[in-house]
């Protein structure tokens, strides 16, 4: 995948102008419905309240804002039905599972359950595709727009690289799928590994 895109030229997009491209076609997704690739461990998120509680170690809260946007998602993957498209997500886990992945895990969960598809893959299953360097984070709107989608070194969004190759976009949404059918679906894997986990030990975050 990355040298799928190494060979390919995208545009360079800083945070804002990420975020009103991203806006612009997403809800034009269609039949080839939207497909996201996460492999980074850790990001933070400020502004999202669930996960400041979680970063200033307050598990029980996080979890009780996690639960208190059920109503939101319910809306939203409506609305996203209504446009005709599924919202489908690979997750890359690592052993053991990072605090901050605990935390996502339990909102993904919640996304399940109100209508994304999400599969877990671990690192077995990617270790042929990182023989250099690690999985990109991806977004696939459709069959014509694809983000790499870019963090700063603290692990926050700091925009995206945009490609619209088509022969790109098919060989990364090939990977995408491969790698999605071949998953663990995320409601199993959250019973097994993820929900008998003590609260994550925040403190080893934090710098």
């Amino acid at each position: 995948m990355r040298s799928a895109l190494a060979d390919a030229t995208g545009d360079r997009l800083e945070l804002d102008a990420y975020l009103e491209d991203f806006d612009k076609h997403f809800w034009h997704a269609g039949g080839a419905g939207f497909w996201k690739l996460e492999r980074q461990q850790t990001f933070r998120e400020p502004g999202v309240e669930s996960w400041e509680a979680f970063y200033r170690g307050d598990w029980g809260k996080a979890l009780s804002l996690i639960s208190e946007q059920r109503g939101h998602y319910e809306r939203y993957f409506r609305k996203i039905a209504d446009h005709g498209f599924g919202l489908h997500r690979v997750r890359v886990v690592e052993e053991p599972i990072a605090p901050y992945l605990q935390w996502e895990l339990h909102l993904l969960h919640l996304k399940e359950q109100c209508g994304e598809d999400t599969r877990v893959v671990g690192l077995g299953d990617i270790a042929l595709l990182e023989s250099g360097d690690a999985l990109p984070e991806i977004a696939i709107i459709g069959s014509s727009v694809l983000y790499e989608i870019i963090y700063d070194d603290d692990g926050n969004l700091a925009g995206g690289r945009k490609y619209t190759d088509s022969g790109v976009i098919a060989e990364c949404k090939r990977i995408i799928l491969d790698l999605h059918e071949s998953g663990e679906r995320l409601n199993s894997f959250f019973e097994r590994r993820v929900a008998p986990l003590p609260a994550p030990a925040v403190h080893h975050i934090q710098a």
